[in-house]
């Protein structure tokens, strides 16, 4: 439980809970900064997950308390109170319902937080060297506490999908060896100082070793004993998951009937570019032309300088006209993702001091070669001004807020749709000038309505609308889900079936996009009404990119109101 006095506001139960929280998971310490974490890993087993349900019970009841003193009916307070009491009774349906006890994943795992924390260790002197080895000679008890849940959860008859097991696996396999047999964690202490070297060595052979036999049990004894179990969690888990993400008991079938609309509005608009492209063609025979015959860009190095110059581009075009950024929040690096991840791109945010800065991560899938139009647009979504711009500035506006707030407080539909608004920002700001770029758009936002409906239709076994062009009348399954993801997607094949695998271990987190992009887009829309011609969009976005995080039971109601 965290240590606060009775007379404690909530803002200081939050800031006392994060504390609290590091203390259990030292993987989020790294990535806020903190230099104590760095040696440590968190315990993932049974009795670790009942720890963390413990501090969240206990909590809880103390902001029972803090809602009573004197002070905490301001706005502030009130705001910082009202997301800590949804986030932990998610989180706490989420422990008391066992689902730690089968998180297998292909991208969100307690193995995969421990593979990716090492990309954002500190590495610049010989002492955080020596944390990175004590943190290597973690990763087996670690790993071996996540095992002990799974196999748990195996006795309890609570499965991971066999999908994503097979999947996860895979890469386990890739992170124990690599291309070149060293793996991953072989290979991320290659650089380390020479007076360290055997240290350093010996302990990246531990962690080796635990991914190798986790990888065994998985293999010989997890895999054998889910087969045959379902791939979808069905409506009550769905619904239980779809709040953990999106920050709100959604209406589910309104929001696959709104994925459909999006989908029939989204479909008009492909085929215009398209026909600017290659007259007569559908969407995604533009697309495949242009995967041969649009401009590329070759090699990885080349790629990841060429977005490092489209996020400078950006915040020079963007900061004092739409936006007005920090110094610090002006610093955002690109970065090629280690093999063996999922195929999406992803980012990281800055430490708390900024000593590492926000950074994008591009999973290159053995590919040199990069088409222009599938990175403009997610890397506006990934970098500036999307994921980026909200992340640092709640960093950067810490201190006003809550520390939980700007931090682990985090709501993925509010960052998601933020930051699909801010793809159609840059779409509406003239940044997609040719139909090359802007089919490359819409696309993205195409996949985004096919999570929609895909993520919940096959969850659900929802049955597809009459007026679909794809086997109206049938219901979801996630075969089908694949086959319509990849009719209406210009992504490889590869990437296709990492997302469907995706969606099918992390229901309810793709569906953010898409209902966190309304409920902005719905919230700007308020504000300018109400503001008229005195509206200003920039004053409007650095005022709602201060907030701190919010459920989108909240957004639309505190983005109407600024």
């Amino acid at each position: 439980m965290s240590d606060t006095s009775s007379s404690a506001l909530p803002r200081q139960v939050a800031d006392a809970y994060v504390d609290a929280f590091i203390e259990l998971d030292p993987i989020t310490g790294t990535y806020l900064g903190i230099a104590e974490s760095s040696s440590k890993l968190p315990d993932f087993s049974p009795a670790g997950q009942a720890a963390q349900a413990e501090l969240i019970r206990g909590t809880l009841a103390e902001l029972d308390a803090a809602e009573q003193v004197p002070g905490a009916e301001t706005d502030a307070e009130k705001r910082c109170a009202r997301l800590l009491r949804e986030r932990l009774t998610a989180e706490l349906a989420i422990h008391e319902t066992d689902e730690g006890l089968r998180a297998v994943s292909n991208i969100h795992s307690p193995a995969h937080s421990i593979r990716e924390v090492f990309t954002a260790t500190p590495t610049a002197t010989e002492e955080d060297w020596a944390a990175v080895a004590a943190r290597l000679r973690a990763v087996p008890a670690s790993l071996e506490g996540y095992r002990a849940s799974l196999a748990l959860g195996l006795e309890r008859k609570l499965y991971g999908g066999p999908r994503p097991t097979a999947t996860f696996i895979e890469q386990l396999g890739v992170w124990a060896s690599g291309e070149d047999g060293r793996g991953f964690f072989r290979e991320f202490v290659a650089p380390g100082p020479d007076t360290l070297r055997a240290e350093l060595d010996a302990a990246a052979g531990e962690a080796t070793a635990g991914l190798v036999a986790l990888r065994e049990w998985m293999s010989e004894v997890y895999a054998p004993a889910v087969e045959g179990a379902p791939d979808t969690v069905g409506r009550e888990r769905y619904a239980r998951w779809s709040r953990q993400y999106n920050g709100t008991d959604l209406d589910l079938d309104e929001a696959y009937a709104y994925g459909w609309s999006e989908y029939h509005r989204l479909l008009a608009e492909m085929r215009t570019e398209a026909g600017k492209i290659l007259p007569g063609a559908g969407p995604w025979e533009a697309l495949a032309h242009l995967d041969v015959h649009g401009k590329h860009i070759e090699g990885v190095e080349e790629v990841r300088e060429w977005l490092q110059s489209l996020m400078d581009e950006a915040i020079e075009a963007l900061d004092g006209t739409h936006f007005e950024l920090a110094e610090r929040v002006r610093k955002v690096e690109s970065r090629i993702a280690p093999a063996g991840g999922a195929a999406a791109p992803y980012y990281t945010g800055p430490s708390e001091d900024f000593s590492r800065p926000g950074r994008t991560w591009l999973p290159t899938m053995g590919e040199t070669r990069f088409p222009v139009y599938d990175l403009v647009s997610t890397w506006y979504h990934e970098g500036v001004p999307g994921h980026h711009l909200q992340i640092a500035q709640w960093t950067h506006v810490a201190d006003s807020l809550s520390r939980y707030q700007a931090s682990i407080g985090h709501v993925s539909a509010n960052a998601e749709g933020w930051a699909l608004y801010a793809e159609r920002l840059m779409d509406e700001l003239g940044f997609l000038p040719d139909a090359e770029r802007r089919l490359g758009y819409l696309d993205a936002q195409m996949m985004r309505a096919c999570r929609v409906i895909v993520d919940i239709g096959m969850h659900l076994e929802l049955e597809i609308p009459a007026d679909s062009p794809f086997h109206p009348g049938e219901r979801w399954t996630p075969e089908l889900a694949e086959e319509f993801f990849g009719n209406h997607s210009g992504r490889p094949a590869d990437f296709v079936e990492s997302e469907l695998t995706r969606y099918l271990s992390m229901p309810g987190q793709a569906i953010g996009y898409k209902l966190g992009e309304r409920a902005w887009l719905l919230g700007r829309e308020n504000a300018r009404k109400a503001h008229g011609d005195a509206f200003d969009l920039k004053a409007w976005h650095m005022a709602a990119l201060s907030q701190g995080s919010l459920g989108l039971d909240d957004l639309v109601e505190e983005l109407s109101a600024l």
